[in-house]
């Protein structure tokens, strides 16, 4: 288990998880937020200089290809984040660049090409968060019957990964030559075709870039099933999870850690990131106060349909000021898709707080089942130092509630405790995502196999 270091040593790793208008359902609807910017690129060209200014290792961008939200009652995040993350590179030189890609509905060599070329275009700070797409309504927008089962999106998904890195280690590091007196760009012996064939992908190769500054992007990853588990064990460098307590924060840094030793990983490679959504103010009143005026915001019409969709069935019936019945989310059980882990998230919020079907929707409507916590800088501080000192973090995804405040107040605040406390560095000392994160440059596969041969 991790214990407190030295300044300089171990240092926390804080990333910006930007939702349009916050991460609170009702953001939009609050004075504090910009819901009329959120197809202004300039907009998230200022919140990634405000986490920039502050040494954050990264801005993340979530996405999904389909609209899930109910427009009706809460704002679409509508940007495709690649093509940002791209326009805020030229805006920042720093920070890390984190979008979401779904290996479910795009092509390996298609999207190695994104990517690569972020990293490019990035001078080194792209990152890809890898999922497989947990919605059905995904499939007719791609002109299929049906949306893949789980069990068969992450066997797509272990072969779109290798397919994808193996495409972007077909040109060894050297591979480039440049010599204009012997007219040679590049050797050719050091541009690998991959020749690769799976059950659900074939990609022959090779790529048509040359490797990017940090080797490829980071490989990044958020689903807590077995089956994600066990991926993360075995591809992840980062991973975003969301967890209500402590104690199972420590559970899954322990179990994810321990996977990635039996792939033979160090599982110090591999930085596990909670999210937290921090309501921030002077006195712990008021930062309550603030919460209560966004949960006083929002539409039990919207909420409904989000639990619905957990719960899958109606709750329309139950009187929105009655406890929730004990039973509903009694069959959470183990986790066996990232649909039941996120029920057992809700699962233990109804057994242990005994919440109002309001006061359910209220906890859920900070930030989709991520720790809200309401309370001032020094309390902020106060719970991230315990998760990351005792084995339960390293680093969180900072969720503001709303955007662009919640971020601002929480770099000119919180930052500078954790600073004091040695906990976060002051300015960067490297230049790509993986030297922010402390990770090593893959070496291409195809290299190590010719100087083996």
């Amino acid at each position: 288990m991790p214990q407190p270091s030295p300044a300089g040593r171990r240092q926390l790793a804080l990333n910006a998880f930007i939702y349009p208008a916050g991460h609170h359902e009702a953001a939009w609807r609050h004075p504090l937020s910009r819901p009329d910017r959120i197809y202004d690129v300039r907009y998230y060209q200022e919140i990634a200089r405000t986490a920039e200014a502050a040494a954050f290792d990264a801005v993340f961008f979530a996405d999904g290809p389909a609209l899930r939200t109910n427009v009706a009652y809460n704002a679409a995040p509508g940007l495709e984040p690649i093509t940002l993350l791209t326009a805020i590179a030229a805006a920042t030189s720093r920070i890390g660049l984190i979008a979401t890609a779904s290996t479910t509905y795009y092509e390996p060599y298609n999207l190695a090409r994104l990517f690569s070329s972020l990293d490019h275009i990035s001078d080194g700070r792209a990152g890809w968060n890898i999922v497989t797409t947990g919605t059905d309504l995904a499939a007719a927008n791609f002109g299929l019957d049906r949306h893949p089962g789980h069990t068969e999106r992450y066997a797509r998904a272990r072969e779109f990964v290798d397919a994808v890195t193996a495409l972007w280690d077909s040109w060894e590091d050297d591979a480039v030559l440049l010599d204009r007196a012997a007219g040679r760009y590049a050797d050719p012996d050091k541009i690998h075709p991959i020749h690769f064939a799976g059950e659900h992908l074939r990609v022959r190769g090779p790529f048509n870039s040359a490797r990017t500054p940090q080797g490829y992007p980071v490989l990044v990853q958020a689903g807590a099933s077995n089956d994600g588990r066990a991926f993360a064990g075995r591809y992840a460098e980062a991973i975003f999870t969301a967890h209500q307590r402590l104690g199972d924060a420590h559970a899954f840094y322990t179990d994810i850690k321990r996977r990635a030793a039996e792939f033979g990983r160090n599982p110090d490679q591999v930085k596990i990131l909670p999210g937290l959504s921090p309501f921030i103010a002077s006195t712990e009143s008021a930062a309550k106060q603030l919460e209560r005026e966004f949960n006083e915001l929002t539409v039990p019409e919207y909420g409904l349909e989000q639990l619905e969709s957990l719960a899958g069935e109606t709750l329309r019936r139950l009187p929105l000021d009655e406890p929730v019945p004990a039973g509903l989310f009694a069959d959470a059980g183990d986790v066996t898709d990232n649909t039941a882990s996120r029920r057992q998230v809700i699962a233990g919020i109804v057994q242990r707080e005994r919440p109002t079907l309001r006061g359910l929707l209220h906890r859920l409507a900070g930030a989709r089942g991520h720790r809200v916590f309401a309370g001032t800088p020094e309390q902020v501080a106060d719970t991230i130092e315990e998760w990351f000192t005792t084995g339960a973090a390293d680093g969180f995804n900072v969720m503001p509630p709303y955007y662009p405040g919640g971020l601002e107040i929480f770099t000119e605040t919180v930052v500078p405790i954790l600073r004091e406390r040695g906990l976060f560095r002051t300015e960067y000392s490297g230049a790509t995502l993986r030297d922010h994160l402390g990770l090593p440059k893959p070496a291409s596969r195809f290299a190590a196999a010719t100087v083996s041969g």
